[in-house]
Formats: C-alpha cells, sequence, structure tokens
C-alpha cells in the first residue's frame, strides 16, 4: 500500500481543495481518500511525502490521433509533400517513436487519452500502452467512417474509410468492431453536389449499428448545421468546437437533452497557423516534451520553393470558437478538452496545456477547465466510474504539481509527480534523455 500524505486535494467532485489530505492507494485503486485527520496511515504503508504539492486527478486528452506526427509532412492533404518526404515513410517514423509519443504523454501530466480516428494499427497502439509503464490508458475509434476521403492520405491501412451508402456504412461499422473498438468515429464532410440528406442518412446508420453493439459515436461536425444533424442522427461526442457560427439556443437545448459531450480542440488551428505561417512560438513545456524530429520539420518549409508552400486549410476565427465555448459552458453542457494532437503544429502531449491556455482565453475558470480535463475526458473515454475524480473505488491516476492550478491554469504544467494505477512516475527521468529544442524561424 501507497499513502500520499500532506497535499493539498483537489479531488475534482467540485468540492473545496482540501489540505494535509491523504491519498491510501492498494494496488491500482484508491481505498481512502480524505483529510489526515480523517485517515489513518497503515504502519506498513510506504509514505510519499506532498507537503507543499497539489493533487489533481490525471489529465485527459480526449482527441489525438496516433497515426500524425504533429511535423511537417503528417498531412499531404492540407500540404501536399510527399515528393520531398513519401507518406509511407512518414507512417513507418510515426510507428517506430510510438513509444516516445506514448511517454511524452505521461510525462505532461496526462495519464489518459482517446485515439479518434486512425488505421487498424492504432488498435496495436491501444495494446502497446497496456503493456508499456511509461504509458498513458489510451482508447481507440479505429478508422474514421467518412463521408469524403483525400487522396493523399492513401496507403495500406488508411486512417479513414470512405462510404457512399447507409449499407455500406453499417458494414464498415461492423468490420471496425471486431477490433473491439472503444468507440466509432464518424468524418462529417458534407460535399457539394451531393443530396445532404443521403449524407446525413450514411451517418444515422452508422451511429445505429454502433449502438446496436453497445459503442458510443463521436462525429467531426465542426460548422452549426452538420453538428446539428449529426446529434440529431445520435452522436454522443462533437469532436470539434463549432466554428463557422454562434451556437443558438435550440442547439443548446439538443446537446443538453441528449447529454452530448463537447470536445474544444481550440489549439489545432493555432498549430496550423504558426506553422505553415513561419510563425512557431513554442512553450517551454513544448520545447521540453515535444517531439523533436516533428519540431525540427517545421523549419523546412523556409527552404522549399515558394510552389511547394501552398496549402489547402481554412482557418476559423477566435471569437466565434470562444463564444461558443463560453457559452456552452454557462449553459451546463458537458466539455471535455481535447487537442487534436497529431496535425501540423499540434504535439502529442504538452499541447495539452496550451489548449488550457486557450479555453481561459474564451473565458473559462481554471476550475471549469480541470474539470473538462478531467471528469469531461472521462466521460469520452466512457470510464467516468473509473476515472476523472479522485474518489474511493477509482483507478489511481493523478498528478502532483508544484503550484495552484485553482490560482494560474498554467500550473498545470509544473508537474512534479505523475500517478498511474498507483505507480509513480518522475518526468524529468524520461525527461533528461532528451535535449531541448531550440527553434529557429
Amino acid at each position: 500500500m501507497k499513502a500520499f500524505v500532506g497535499g493539498t486535494l483537489i479531488d475534482g467532485t467540485g468540492g473545496a481543495p482540501r489540505a494535509d489530505a491523504v491519498i491510501l492507494v492498494q494496488d491500482e485503486r484508491i481505498v481512502e481518500v480524505g483529510s489526515r485527520d480523517e485517515i489513518p496511515i497503515p504502519s506498513d504503508a510506504r509514505v510519499v511525502d506532498a507537503s507543499g504539492k497539489w493533487i489533481v486527478p490525471g489529465l485527459i486528452d480526449a482527441h489525438i490521433h496516433f497515426f500524425q506526427s504533429g511535423g511537417l509532412y503528417t498531412r499531404p492533404d492540407v500540404i501536399d509533400l510527399r515528393d520531398v518526404r513519401p507518406y509511407a515513410d512518414e507512417i513507418a517514423s510515426i510507428k517506430e517513436r510510438i513509444p516516445a509519443t506514448l511517454a511524452r504523454y505521461l510525462a505532461s501530466g496526462v495519464t489518459s487519452v482517446v485515439d479518434v480516428g486512425g488505421p487498424f494499427w492504432t488498435f496495436d497502439v491501444r495494446d502497446l500502452a497496456r503493456q508499456t509503464e511509461w504509458a498513458p490508458r489510451v482508447a481507440v475509434t479505429g478508422p474514421l467512417i467518412a463521408t469524403y476521403f483525400p487522396q493523399e492520405l492513401k496507403v495500406d491501412d488508411p486512417a479513414l474509410i470512405k462510404v457512399n451508402s447507409a449499407e455500406e456504412s453499417r458494414a464498415v461499422v461492423r468490420e471496425i468492431l471486431a477490433r473491439k473498438p472503444d468507440l466509432i468515429k464518424i468524418w462529417f464532410i458534407p460535399l457539394p453536389g451531393r443530396s445532404l440528406a443521403l449524407q446525413t442518412a450514411v451517418v444515422q446508420a452508422a451511429v445505429e449499428a454502433s449502438h446496436a453493439a453497445g459503442r458510443r459515436v463521436i462525429v467531426h461536425a465542426t460548422e452549426l448545421e452538420t453538428a446539428r444533424l449529426a446529434v440529431q442522427a445520435g452522436a454522443d461526442i462533437l469532436a470539434h468546437s463549432v466554428e463557422d457560427r454562434r451556437v443558438d439556443d435550440a442547439f443548446i437545448k439538443l446537446l443538453k437533452d441528449r447529454n452530448v459531450v463537447y470536445v474544444t480542440t481550440l489549439v489545432v488551428n493555432e498549430g496550423y497557423q504558426e506553422v505553415l505561417g513561419q510563425k512557431v512560438r513554442l512553450s517551454n513545456i513544448e520545447r521540453r516534451l515535444g517531439d523533436p524530429e516533428a519540431i525540427a520539420s517545421f523549419r523546412d518549409l523556409a527552404r522549399l520553393p515558394a510552389r511547394k508552400r501552398l496549402w489547402a486549410f481554412h482557418w476559423f476565427g477566435r471569437e466565434t470558437v470562444f463564444w461558443n465555448l463560453k457559452r456552452l459552458q454557462q449553459s451546463g453542457v458537458t466539455i471535455a478538452a481535447g487537442t487534436d494532437a497529431g496535425n501540423i503544429g499540434t504535439l502529442h502531449g504538452p499541447a495539452l496545456h496550451r489548449e488550457f491556455e486557450l479555453m481561459a482565453e474564451a473565458g473559462l475558470s481554471p476550475q471549469e477547465i480541470l474539470t473538462a480535463a478531467t471528469r469531461g475526458g472521462a466521460r469520452v473515454m466512457g470510464r467516468s466510474a473509473e476515472l476523472g475524480t479522485l474518489e474511493k473505488g477509482k483507478l489511481a491516476d493523478f498528478v502532483l504539481l508544484d503550484a495552484d492550478p485553482l490560482a494560474d491554469i498554467t500550473h498545470l504544467r509544473r508537474v512534479f509527480r505523475v500517478v498511474k494505477g498507483g505507480q509513480v512516475f518522475d518526468p524529468k527521468a524520461w525527461d533528461e534523455r532528451h535535449q531541448p529544442v531550440q527553434l529557429e524561424l
């Protein structure tokens, strides 16, 4: 048994922080949690002194993609540099770096992640994470069921499977279900010239087949009307913020009535803008824990001929997405913090801390952000009974911090120790093997 003693506990339930707290952990689970004057410490317990530290539930990134590196070459459908670096080479390199990618999450205080769309080999990543000490808990969806397929992403094991009918949609769900996904992902990109009703029917068929098998559905739908259609079709989770228009009262009521989770992904747009605009700004934690190969690739763009610097990406305005997030938070919609990590400029692991800063800029309080990164993420994981708060019987996943995150959300970067399943990890023990990257653009 381990006893974590003396820290200030922010247990994630919404209650006031508790000073001089005790968390007793047996094997992977919390057996007691409370104040030192309430909980006797067993004589045989291994005591971990948490004096002067703040303790929060393990952070959860509710939207990532392991099949993407965060580097310049990872989305040829956005900026096609396949003649500079073949896409197959990019994928092979990503696979080789998966153990380090997993470790970057844990070192960042992220004890769980949700991979919401990737090739069938991402199920192997879930298996690897279960067998690896330096790894977060991993939930996966497998391939995205897509209404549109960018040909630039074509490989033997693609991240997306395009469907053209309700029948095809149900067949692909059955194929994915054979790998026991944690949830199913739909990429709802309405195409001009095709019936929106037909495309929505494809989404609804996938939802119905998934629900019949007991799997929840997360849908990529970034425009207000598409998101509305997705929820009406039965989506359990919206994978992104609504970016084109301000949400209306009817949409808010729909989300609340159906208990839909809304994932933020504010940082991904910034990542694209900074890398493709050659104005990258990395925080200290990104320099320390970000993938150095991905970061080094950002410099390559300046060396390429101008014709290769063309890209196809729509920047959304912060004003609308920030307004929507604040309005939904105020209305009582469940928010989950997610980054879309793996996209160009959004680094696996530390990107979640920049997401928190943007959520704060949108007007959310540190407590609301922490709740989105813990309880909200646990909802997306489908593991609210085990994760998201620090309570008796739950998994012992938590982070010891050097400063109070409720005073300043950037204090969540100040990770002293990470505990996953009762096992204690020192981020510096992994971090010291990797040199910080100096970025010059």
